[in-house]
Parts: structure tokens; sequence; C-alpha cells
């Protein structure tokens, strides 16, 4: 009978290194290959066989075996005792099988955990938004999610400037900005929002509200610098084009700034609508040539490319659509309500 059909004997376990008393000597240097056979000699004595190892393996008997005798070689010990019957750990073998099939289950169980990580909102979610964005839109849409999920943390970078991604390990990177070209990013696209220009009551009345887009030229602006935006191009009711030159009176980096001295009086600015639907609604800003439309804006969130997204991540962006896809339809019932009510 040929060894490597043959049951495997294993005797009571001792520690690798020594066992009965005696102390084995056994070599050390270990490389990706030599951890596969250490794996390959745990699966020969879990199946029982060289032979059943081999099937579960996808490697013929004589493959295994020759694997094993190559183990042997490189550590310095007779891991087995072979017959024609039977094939049967040495001592040494049992000892070395201990730390061989530790090394396996921790594998096994980091693959597990990892497994985990993949299927359950668990761990530290990262996520970068710009200032106005974050402070409306993203925690109205992440808090939900959050309380679904109390293993979950969350580390929230609000910032108007760019961010690095992958050197800050940003797991959901929103932006609002014209459609970006294509990157080793994965990009998935939320929402389209307009650009509309707008100024406080108090402003235009002090000011005097402009009739067509050439007498924006007599007025102060409010702006993020050029490098954060658009230029400003407006288009009419029959499509005619209007490309503005700004000097801003205030330039500021950061687009709350810029609502908020708007709201005192300072000046026009232009905001993404959902930003300032409110202000809108309440009465504290108006739209400033309403007729005419502003550049529409992309609102993405970027990720790393992975194999796979951990589920955090697929989650957060599923709560992120679906809040935003409500609220345009909240926006629009509005929208509505007051062109009846005006009529």
């Amino acid at each position: 009978m040929n060894p490597t059909d043959d049951p495997i004997t294993v005797r009571p376990r001792g520690r690798l290194g020594k066992v009965g008393g005696r102390t084995f000597s056994v070599k050390f240097g270990y490389t990706m290959d030599r951890y596969r056979r250490m794996a390959m000699l745990v699966s020969v004595v879990e199946r029982g066989s060289i032979r059943r190892a081999a099937g579960e393996l996808g490697l013929t008997p004589s493959a295994v075996s020759q694997q094993i005798r190559r183990l042997e070689h490189e550590v310095g010990v007779t891991l087995f005792r072979r017959s024609t019957r039977r094939l049967t750990l040495t001592e040494a073998g049992e000892a070395f099988y201990v730390g061989c099939a530790a090394m396996v289950a921790a594998a096994r169980s980091a693959h597990e955990r990892l497994a985990d990580l993949q299927d359950a909102a668990v761990g530290e979610l990262r996520v970068s938004a710009p200032a106005g964005f974050a402070a409306i839109h993203l925690v109205s849409a992440l808090a939900p999610f959050l309380a679904a999920h109390p293993a979950l943390a969350l580390r929230l970078i609000v910032t108007d400037e760019p961010v690095d991604i992958i050197r800050e390990r940003i797991d959901l990177a929103i932006t609002i900005a014209r459609p970006l070209p294509s990157s080793s990013l994965v990009r998935k696209h939320l929402a389209d929002w307009p650009l509309v220009l707008c100024a406080s009551p108090a402003y235009l009345a002090r000011r005097g509200a402009p009739r067509t887009p050439e007498q924006l030229a007599e007025h102060d602006f409010l702006s993020l610098p050029p490098s954060h935006h658009p230029s400003e191009e407006l288009t009419g009711p029959a499509g005619q084009r209007h490309r503005l030159t700004l000097n801003p009176r205030v330039t500021s980096n950061n687009q709350f700034s810029i609502k908020q001295l708007t709201l005192m009086g300072l000046g026009l600015s232009f905001h993404v609508e959902p930003e300032v639907a409110a202000e809108f609604a309440s009465g504290e800003l108006v739209r400033v040539l309403p007729d005419w439309s502003g550049p529409t804006l992309s609102v993405d969130v970027l990720m790393p490319a992975r194999t796979r997204q951990p589920a955090k991540i697929r989650m957060a962006v599923e709560a992120l659509r679906g809040y935003l896809d409500r609220a345009s339809v909240t926006r629009t019932k509005a929208s509505r309500r007051n062109r009846v009510t005006s009529a």
C-alpha cells in the first residue's frame, strides 16, 4: 500500500521544540513557500491522508508528498514515519504540527474578521466634505445611519480645500463641482445642483436689484477663490449666455462664511440652490436675476478603488443617496406650492 493513501496517526501533542524531555533543533528562516508547505502539512493531518488533502488542495498526491518531503528537508527534522501501511507523525512532527495548526487557525480567523468588516458597518468611517454640505446635508444623512450601527465611528473632515484622499486615508470624499475627469478613484454620482445668484433684501434695498447681467458689474461680489469653482456663466431664458468677470470684494476659501456675509448684506454670491433653500423660504435671501441660471454642479462621492468596498462605505453611500433623493422631492413640492401661491 502506498503511504500517500494511508491514514495519519496523531499522538498527544507536545510543545514545539521539546517533546518527551528531548529538545529538537529546527531550522528557521521562513519564506512564503514554507508557510504554504506548513499549511499543506496541516491539511494532510486534518484530512487524515495525503490523498484526501491533495483532493482538497487541487493537487496530485505525489505533488503533496513531494512538498512535505521538502518541508522536512527545510526544517531538518523528519515529520512522518512512513511504512507500506500508514503514515504516522513523529514526536517532532506532532510538535511542529501544533505550531502549524495555530498558524493556519490565525489565518482563518483573520479571514473571518475581514469578512465581518466587509459585511457589517463597523470600525471607523472617514469622510471629508465641504463646509456647507457637511453642516446642512451630511449630518442629516448620516445621523440615522450612525444610530442604526453603534459599532461604527465617524471621523468627519470638514474643509472646502482639496483633500488628498489616499494620504489622509479618506473613505468617502464629497465633492461639489463640474464633472471630474476620470482617475484611479471610484466616483459615485449623487445629484446635480444648480448654482444660483443671491443677495439679502437689505443689500438690494441699498444698492438696487440688477435687471440685466451687464448691471452685475456695478455690484459687490463675495466669492470662493477661482480655483474652487467654475467660471460664473449665466444662461438666459432664451439660451443666451453671459460670462461674468468677477473682482470680488471678499474672497474666502469657506463657502459657509460667504453665505454668512451675504446674509449680512455685504454683496452678491453664488450658492448651490439646496444650501440656500431655507433662506429663500424664510426671505432672508432672494434670488438675483431669477430668469437666468448658473452652471449645474455635480455632487459626487469619491473613494479609493478596492476589490470590494466594505459594508460601512456601501451603506454610507446609500444613506447619502437616499437622503438627497428625498430632499430633492421635498424641494420640488415646495417650489410648486410657492408658484401656486404666487399665482
